[in-house]
């Protein structure tokens, strides 16, 4: 059986394959992308934040094929959470960061058409792309993936050889096994449950192509207006309230949960659902948030849900997808090139990674605890620390930012959770960011370091897309760490940045 060698196997042709895949064929390397399915395939995660189009899209040249697909303008996010039982807004527009740069949107995609723009925009970057192709695992040789053993199109067996493989086949591949463990989050373990329906209600303009969210007892609704008739709705529940009602059917299970939830009901009101084509069945994904114990060993390396994955409620799927594949396409480029050592440039793409990560996980746990209330089986059991903490101590230690303990997270997530009733309360009375900042105050708990973790990241990428290779000199994020290139595509030490 002949093996063809490539600099780079990418296993999966969603977000985040395609874009790693892009980036790495862009600087001249040979790239093969396996993917099981044939696209267009249905695919959940249809609200996108500024950055991945307005940042990584930009970065990739497709920008503007995206910009023509019209797609629904999001101008931002409505939420009926918290204390308050008003809906309350937050927009893009409202964040200088944003503003500044002409980024103060995002789009509600179909996924479907969204991934394979992406995937046919790999093709036409030289990727060999490779679709009804299903990877069986590594090939390994001293300890190193060398390469993958698949089968094509037609079922026969196949290997390619390579100096690195990128799993990004999601939640469901092994391939994640030979880097380390994935640890879970014993209480961000929901079920949801989502249709798609036609003619459902909208919010008032400008909001009309906002993602609305809506906390109710047995859990929380998004509901994503995909067009101007379309929209996804999704229930996301307790996996034990799910098994409750499952007798019911998942038609019936998920009746049941809109006449819980008062606000949905009204929006439903009047809609059909879709009942034929991709749309036309219910679907249900389990959410478990999980973090692998390492997103590389020798030769392989994870990006997308194969790595980590967190509660959909912020919209962070895509983000943190395409944003690690071009962390993990700087890596492979450098590498590929020999100008530093493997274990610089793999901490640096870890380290990143996973902290933008923790920036959404940290946000989750204030946002979850907002709504803590003892009579409500799903809210109460989202208590990040129980009484089984023992249990949690992995998960914490991996993604908890500076937590050890179960009492130091505890107290984080006291002072989280305080920062983000108050910002809710200011986003009710319409108080403007900038008001909010300059009067909340809490000795316990730094929120200027809170929030710019939460934008580290986004801002660097923003800056490369706008402004090339004449925007201010990126900063390490860790003592002794790398930069990103002036082109954007490889990793360099700081002190050689510009030579």
């Amino acid at each position: 059986m002949s093996e063809k060698e490539y600099d780079l196997i990418v296993i999966g042709g969603g977000p985040g394959g395609s874009t790693a895949a892009s980036f790495v064929a862009m600087a001249g390397h040979r790239v093969l992308l396996l993917e099981r399915e044939w696209f267009p395939r249905h695919q959940i995660g249809e609200s996108l934040l500024p950055v991945t189009i307005h940042g990584i899209c930009r970065l990739l040249g497709v920008d503007e094929e995206i910009e023509r697909a019209n797609f629904t303008r999001k101008q931002g996010g409505t939420f009926r959470w918290g204390k308050d039982q008003e809906p309350w807004t937050f927009s893009f527009a409202n964040t200088w960061l944003l503003s500044g740069q002409g980024a103060d949107y995002a789009f509600q995609v179909e996924r479907s058409r969204f991934d394979e723009i992406l995937l046919r925009h790999a093709g036409r970057k030289g990727v060999d792309v490779r679709e009804g192709h299903t990877v069986l695992d590594t090939i390994q040789e001293a300890g190193r993936t060398v390469g993958v053993r698949f089968t094509d199109a037609s079922g026969r067996p196949q290997r390619a050889r390579a100096r690195f493989v990128i799993d990004a086949g999601g939640h469901n591949s092994k391939i994640h096994q030979h880097a380390g463990e994935r640890v879970f989050a014993k209480f961000f373990q929901n079920i949801a449950l989502y249709g798609y329906f036609e003619n459902g209600k909208r919010m008032p303009s400008p909001n009309e192509g906002n993602i609305l969210c809506v906390a109710f007892d047995e859990g929380w609704f998004w509901y994503i207006p995909l067009s101007p008739t379309l929209t996804s709705v999704g229930a996301v529940v307790s996996k034990d309230r799910y098994a409750e009602t499952f007798k019911l059917g998942h038609a019936g299970a998920f009746q049941s949960f809109v006449d819980a939830c008062p606000l949905i009901k009204e929006y439903l009101n009047g809609a059909r659902r879709v009942t034929e084509g991709p749309y036309g069945i219910f679907r249900v994904r389990k959410d478990y948030s999980y973090c692998n114990t390492r997103f590389w060993a020798p030769g392989l390396l994870l990006v997308g849900d194969a790595a980590c994955f967190i509660d959909p409620v912020f919209s962070s799927g895509v983000h943190l997808a395409t944003y690690a594949a071009l962390l993990v396409a700087r890596t492979v480029n450098t590498l590929l090139r020999g100008t530093l050592d493997a274990h610089a440039c793999t901490s640096e793409f870890e380290t990143r990674y996973r902290s933008e990560y923790v920036a959404f996980y940290d946000f989750l746990v204030g946002f979850y605890d907002m709504l803590q209330d003892e009579k409500s089986y799903f809210w109460s059991a989202r208590k990040v620390l129980g009484t089984n903490e023992a249990d949690q101590q992995a998960f914490v230690r991996l993604v908890a930012g500076g937590a050890t303990t179960a009492e130091d997270f505890l107290e984080m997530r006291g002072a989280k959770r305080a920062f983000l009733e108050e910002y809710v309360a200011s986003r009710t009375r319409q108080e403007s960011p900038e008001e909010f900042f300059a009067r909340y105050s809490n000795a316990s708990f730094d929120a200027n370091a809170f929030t710019q973790n939460l934008r580290r990241g986004r801002v660097e990428v923003l800056a490369q897309a706008t402004q090339g290779e004449t925007r201010a000199e990126d900063l390490p994020v860790r003592e002794g760490g790398l930069v990103p290139s002036r082109d954007g595509f490889h990793w360099v030490t700081p002190a050689k940045e510009g030579t």
